[in-house]
């Protein structure tokens, strides 16, 4: 992920759970970083693997519009023959 040293900060009060501050904590030493760095990467992590999930939701959905969909029995038995599983 490419960082913008001009990106604007925010400052908006969180609640986090205490065990999960000791964690953070924990890591963030371990990791010779700050507290903050730790939380700020764990929320772009978590916000672009929630987008990527989301757009193949999306390409999923117009897929299934546009009727490119193949049965679930038939997907099921490709993966059982590539296995070599019986059903």
């Amino acid at each position: 992920m490419e960082h913008n040293m001009a990106q604007r900060t925010a400052s908006e009060p969180i609640t986090i759970r205490t065990a999960k501050v000791a964690e953070i904590d924990a890591l963030a030493n371990a990791m010779d970083r700050s507290r903050n760095y730790i939380v700020n990467q764990a929320i772009e992590r978590y916000l672009e693997a929630n987008a990527w999930q989301m757009e193949r939701i999306e390409e999923g959905i117009a897929a299934s519009r546009e009727g490119k969909v193949v049965p679930a029995d038939e997907v099921f038995a490709g993966i059982a023959a590539r296995h070599g599983w019986t059903r």
